[in-house]
């Protein structure tokens, strides 16, 4: 395992939610990692971004870590979720809350059953 590989596997593994996004939460330097960073912001969950960008290596490395060719990419305790249209179909189709859920990860935005 490569050494950026590891440095990835690691931080999949230490942080209960991770999102590896062009940009920051705060400053998403795409429309992509835009709309994941408004969902989670929107469900009030607790996340670390990890900008793709300020690596070459790291940029492919996540690819090649997930065999998932684009970015952004969501995950949660360790599994890989997806990536925007995945995460905004899920949400759209109110199954992400419930996933966090399921997955022990506390969000504060109400649940759509009960709003």
């Amino acid at each position: 395992m490569t050494a950026i590989n590891e440095w990835i596997d690691n931080e999949v593994r230490t942080n209960d939610v991770v999102v590896f996004m062009k940009g920051t939460p705060a400053f998403p330097q795409c429309g992509f990692s835009g709309q994941v960073v408004q969902i989670l912001d929107y469900l009030g969950v607790e996340y670390k971004g990890v900008n793709v960008l300020s690596a070459d290596d790291l940029r492919q490395g996540i690819k090649d870590y997930s065999q998932w060719p684009t970015i952004p990419q969501l995950y949660v305790k360790g599994e890989f979720v997806g990536g925007c249209d995945i995460i905004r179909e899920m949400f759209q189709a109110g199954e992400l809350q419930s996933f966090f859920g399921e997955k022990g990860v506390a969000t504060t935005a109400p649940a759509a059953a009960n709003a």
